[in-house]
């Protein structure tokens, strides 16, 4: 069967003779244009309340209708443009200024939407959209000054907190977005920051503010590199940018001196490193991880100058500013464990440990709690007045010096409370030389044994005289202690039987 050809019709646009025409044709785009709103088609409503504009541009409804299709497209710039449009060719249209109102509010302009809502209700005073609007308008008045005085402050929630509720009454503006942005950025929520930055840059890839917010959350992540190629590029789109100006100086100035802080570390000029990470830290408070990393680098260059006690606080710094920071905590501890303060240094080798559980990590603790159960018995070494490393001689006679000093017959004339101290500390030095004069006891006594648990000593049988007897022969007769207030430890002499 051969194929039939049928003719499609075409749409055409129909002929116009004259201006009653025109506004006939005006009136059936419009039509159709609420058609497609009313089933909130607002694209297709927007493209026949153009072609109502295109035939019949002096109708101030036409306007006002695709500002409203355009409101619903969230498209309110030029929602704004149409309602001032409709506005001007009829200053008596009482949508079109609720709508020129409604425009500015979105977009935060919370002064002219003010005005808007006020003319509305000159035309009705009845209007209660308007008064409500007008309302609105006043309570984002007050969240933009509360946030400006909070920005001031430092109070950077605050503003947050205020631009979050600013944007439920204007979810176009940008300028709020931005603040809550850079607030973000500056209360270290870096993915927060980012997100609404590059929303806006979806949007608008020139906008300077948000480059300049983009490139702040990498400075303040410490990729300064990229930062500044944000900045570069929002003075690019904005000159006059000083924000992204002094942000642009801060972090070349900050990497600059860091590096210079670096090399004179590795160059072993560790005065000059201390001076340049002092310097470097003076540059932005507000860049806490950078500066986490500043106060962890100076305290490694003052525990190389011996600054011991400057080196922990700056640890401390570091970990208030970024308590994640690994290198922090294990600095700290070194510190704590050369100045034998072997508790704090026990709770942050647990801290480092808990985080990452490695072997070098283990074994840090392990000596760190090792060294606190040995801080807490008797120091042999102190109680002989040696030093760790004393030799055997060096121990003997830091044995005869102490033995002699605290004898009990020197202290025979004394009264009753010395002659015990006296008495005890005696007894503790007869034990810090049985320890340390035979090597076996002094190993496990430096691997941290407890020697009592080990039976190196018996209670209260162990006696320091059959100690001291020892050590000076054996003599039964004892000594005589020249008992003068000039008389040294030396000041004896032996009594034979």
């Amino acid at each position: 069967m051969a194929a039939v050809d049928i003719d499609v019709p075409v749409e055409t646009e129909p002929q116009i003779c004259n201006q009653e025409d025109l506004e006939r044709l005006a009136e059936s785009f419009k039509e159709q244009g609420n058609a497609y709103y009313s089933k909130k088609d607002y694209s297709q409503a927007f493209n026949y309340y153009t072609k109502a504009i295109d035939a019949c541009p002096k109708n101030a409804s036409y306007y006002g209708n695709r500002a409203a299709t355009l409101m619903m497209l969230c498209r309110f710039r030029e929602a704004l443009e149409d309602s001032q449009q409709a506005v001007r060719l009829d200053d008596c249209f009482m949508k079109g200024h609720l709508r020129e109102g409604k425009c500015h509010l979105s977009l935060g302009n919370a002064m002219a939407a003010n005005r808007c809502f006020q003319k509305v209700l000159e035309l009705e005073p009845s209007n209660r959209e308007a008064q409500q609007e007008k309302n609105n308008a006043a309570t984002l008045l007050e969240y933009q000054r509360m946030a400006d005085f909070g920005f001031e402050k430092r109070d950077f929630r605050k503003v947050v907190y205020c631009m979050d509720r600013a944007l439920a009454l204007a979810s176009a503006c940008h300028r709020f977005k931005i603040l809550k942005a850079e607030c973000l950025a500056l209360l270290g929520r870096y993915p927060e920051a980012q997100s609404v930055a590059s929303d806006i840059l979806r949007m608008d890839s020139t906008n300077a503010d948000a480059l300049y917010v983009r490139g702040l959350c990498l400075y303040y992540e410490d990729c300064i590199d990229k930062a500044v190629q944000f900045f570069v590029q929002a003075l690019k789109m904005a000159p006059d940018h000083e924000k992204a100006r002094l942000a642009c100086r801060n972090a070349k100035a900050l990497k600059a001196k860091k590096e210079e802080g670096n090399q004179a570390f590795k160059n072993n000029n560790y005065e000059a490193a201390y001076q340049l990470y002092t310097e470097a830290l003076a540059i932005d408070p507000n860049n806490i991880k950078t500066n986490a990393k500043l106060y962890c680098n100076r305290a490694t260059a003052g525990a190389k100058l011996k600054k011991v006690d400057q080196a922990i606080e700056d640890c401390t710094s570091a970990i208030k500013l970024d308590d994640t920071y690994i290198k922090a905590y294990l600095r700290r501890a070194q510190c704590y464990m050369d100045t034998e303060q072997y508790e704090e240094a026990v709770r942050d080798y647990e801290k480092v440990y808990q985080t990452e559980k490695t072997s070098d990590h283990k074994q840090m603790l392990k000596k760190a709690q090792m060294e606190l159960k040995k801080s807490k018995r008797k120091d042999y070494y102190k109680v002989l007045g040696i030093g760790k490393n004393a030799t055997e001689d060096e121990i003997k006679k830091a044995y005869r010096k102490r033995a002699l000093m605290h004898h009990p017959d020197r202290h025979s004339s004394a009264t009753p409370e010395v002659q015990k101290e006296e008495e005890k500390k005696f007894k503790e030095v007869g034990e810090a030389f049985t320890v340390l004069s035979d090597p076996k006891k002094k190993v496990r006594y430096d691997n941290g044994h407890d020697l009592e648990d080990d039976g190196c000593f018996d209670g209260g049988d162990f006696d320091a005289n059959n100690i001291f007897r020892a050590f000076f022969g054996g003599h039964s007769g004892g000594f005589t202690f020249d008992s003068s207030p000039d008389s040294g430890p030396g000041n004896f002499f032996f009594q034979f039987g």
